[in-house]
Parts: structure tokens; sequence; C-alpha cells
């Protein structure tokens, strides 16, 4: 990166460093079961209410419970399920229709981050009804009040039920996009680790995965608090005490509840100190591919760290302090923080490689991911788009690459 866009960008960052007290960030409120929904809706005078969802998660039975809930207590619900992974604008625009429909008076978005992200969307497209989302991209173009948002996770990881983003893909583009403004953090979450039980193993490792992102990245970068660093470094240790135990037992309610913990402090951090490189690359990998965000998250991330070198290793050796790891000096404590995450990462079974990356489209992934993160992620080292390109090949399948060049 030139030296005129790095200053920049380090002024630019430094500008919201300074601002973070006087912004309207707060946590939602945490509720800690789905039985506590009826009373709050009826305090609230809500007698219709839009569930944001997927079918897989319906299918699964998971929304049985709280549908039966709302029928009993007379609240109606209406039910969009076709949220999909990396939501689109098309599922928000389906869903705001049923909303308007319905007469809806407040939003549940119930499943990973996808189902909540897409929530977030409808609340930001109810209040901007003229406004479309490709609009909102970036930083505090939401600013009215949305409907009263819920968010329930069934994922650990993504920690979107306690971040002012939502991120979205254009159903025409494929073009991904963060929307970051403070009206969309939810006012409620349901942190039930019930709702986790039956989360596959490989879903449980790459979430947790995510969440950890969240931790480090958040840690690691130039605009953190005293309070999200305290936040980071209790999300990155519970996740290397829990994770892999959620992960070889999904019946361990114990480390399902600590994981659950974790995302959220994971997401309360990131939304004050934001993410860096990592999740802009994979950011462009889920829009262009549908690559999971918690998976391209997780094989990203040893690559990017490593590239930060010298700039992250005293920050990296402060969390290799929080589990337990230790070395003679700091480069030698980030080095093995590194190797610990890639073991946990080889025990999951979380590949090295992303399968159907194509070269041709690199440069114009690496713009996007780019654009995203410069000037906002305050990240340990600066890097410019060309620069961004190399991590589109540290984790592309090269025995592949060709034939899907050519498919």
């Amino acid at each position: 990166m030139n030296a005129a866009r790095r200053i920049y960008c380090r002024a630019f960052q430094k500008a919201f460093r300074i601002a973070i007290p006087l912004l309207p960030y707060r946590k939602p409120e945490i509720l800690n079961g789905i039985s506590e929904l009826p009373g709050l809706f009826r305090k609230k005078g809500i007698k219709s209410v839009l569930l944001v969802t997927d079918k897989g998660i319906r299918g699964m039975g998971l929304t049985k419970n709280l549908e039966s809930i709302m029928k009993e207590n007379g609240i109606k619900l209406s039910i969009y399920d076709s949220t999909v992974a990396n939501p689109t604008t098309e599922n928000v625009e389906e869903a705001r229709r049923l909303y308007i429909s319905s007469e809806a008076e407040a939003i549940i978005g119930f499943g990973g981050g996808s189902s909540i992200d897409a929530a977030k969307a409808v609340g930001a497209r109810i209040a901007y009804p003229r406004k479309p989302l490709s609009k909102m991209e970036g930083i505090l173009k939401v600013l009215r009040k949305i409907p009263l948002l819920v968010a329930i996770p069934t994922t650990a990881g993504t920690g979107s039920e306690t971040t002012l983003a939502s991120v979205i893909v254009d159903s025409k583009t494929r073009h991904k996009y963060p929307i970051n403004s403070f009206p969309l953090i939810p006012r409620y979450a349901v942190l039930d680790p019930e709702v986790t039980r039956t989360l596959p193993p490989s879903l449980t490792a790459s979430t947790g995965l995510d969440a950890l992102t969240h931790a480090v990245e958040a840690y690691i970068g130039g605009s953190t608090t005293k309070e999200t660093r305290k936040n980071a470094k209790e999300a990155v240790r519970l996740i290397f005490s829990s994770l892999t135990k959620a992960y070889h037992n999904g019946n361990d309610m114990n480390a399902r509840r600590e994981m659950l913990h974790a995302a959220f402090l994971a997401g309360a951090a990131f939304t004050v100190s934001y993410v860096g490189y990592v999740h802009a690359v994979a950011h462009s990998l889920g829009g262009k591919y549908n690559v999971p965000h918690g998976l391209a998250n997780a094989v990203l991330l040893p690559y990017v760290l490593e590239k930060y070198g010298r700039s992250a290793e005293r920050k990296l050796s402060e969390l290799a302090d929080v589990v337990g790891i230790s070395g003679k000096d700091a480069h030698e404590k980030a080095t093995l923080f590194i190797k610990a995450i890639k073991a946990m990462e080889r025990e999951m079974k979380i590949p090295e490689k992303l399968h159907g990356i194509r070269k041709e489209d690199i440069p114009e992934l690496s713009r996007y991911a780019d654009k995203e993160a410069n000037p906002l992620y305050p990240v340990p080292m600066l890097m410019n788009a060309k620069e961004l390109e190399e991590f589109y090949y540290d984790v592309m399948e090269e025995n592949k690459a060709s034939i899907a060049t050519t498919a």
C-alpha cells in the first residue's frame, strides 16, 4: 500500500477509535429461554411477529417449541423459512413482503448468522421502504429505528445476535457486502444451549472457529478498548476450553453453553473494535462461490495471522498467555498460538484449502476485500488489493484450480 493511502487509512481508523465513547454501542438484553418471549411481547403490546429462519432449522424441528408457545399465548407468528447461507437481497425482499402482509410488529431471527443477518436487513428495509439495501452498504447508513428485533442463535459462532452488522449478497451481482449501523443491534438475544444440541460436528467446528476469528481479529486490531480486550480474551479462553468438547460430544450442554457465551462476547468485541482481512477475504469468497462464512474464516485465519508477522506478535502472545501457551518470547508464543489454532482445526477436520476458487476471479475478489477492509478495519498491517491476492492463492486448491477454470 502506498504511503498516502496508508496515512489516510490510519487517520480514518484513529478518528473512529477516538469516537468510540461517543457512539451508541449497546449489548442486547439476554433471555435464557424461548419461554420468556410471550411475556416480552405482551409487555410491548405486540400481537403479530415475523419469524425469519431457514428450511434446515425448521425441518429439524428447532422452531417447533417457539411456534407452539406463540400459538398458546395468542401471538400470531408468520414464518419465512427460505433464508439461504449467505442471505440474499431476494431473501430480504420476500421476508419484507411477508412482514407487511401479516401486519407484523416485531421480527425474530432464528438460526445461524444468515437468518439473523437477514432479519436485520428486513428491519432496515421496513425502516427505509424506498431505499434499496445496496444504498445501505458500509457504515452508519441506517439511522432510523427498526422494528423490535429478537435474535435466537442456533450456532455458537457468528455473534450476529450482538452486532451492528448484517452481511448480504446481491442476488444479481453476487457481491457480498456488510451493512453496519447501530439500529441493527438486536434488542434481545435468547441464549439457549438446547437449540444448539443438534448442530452437526462440522458446523459446530466452523461456527466456533468463526467466533474465534471474531475474538482474535478484534483483539489484534488497533481500535480496542478495555472492555473489548476483556471480552475477546474471555471468548478465546472459552473457545479453547470448550469447542473441541462440543465438537466431539454435541450433548455436552456445559460446552454448548460456554460456546454460546463465547460467541456473544466475541460479537460484542468486534462490533466495537472491528475485524480484519480474514473477514474481508471470506466475505468475497462467500459472495462469489457461496462458501460458508465460518468455514472460510476458519481456513483463512492461520494464513492471515502468519502474514501479519511481527505486527501482531505481541497481542497474539497475550492471547497465548490466556490459553496457557508458554514460550521464551513474544515471537515464540505467537507462533505456538497459531500452531494451536491449526491443531484444533486438524482435530475437527477443517480443510487447509477451499474448493472452487478460480484464478481469473482473484483480482476482482481482492478488490472487493480491499474495498470492504480499507480504511475501516484497523488491522495490524495494511495491505492493498494486490497484496490481498496472496490469500486467495494460499487457500486455493491448486490441483483442482485448472479444472475449475475450464469448467
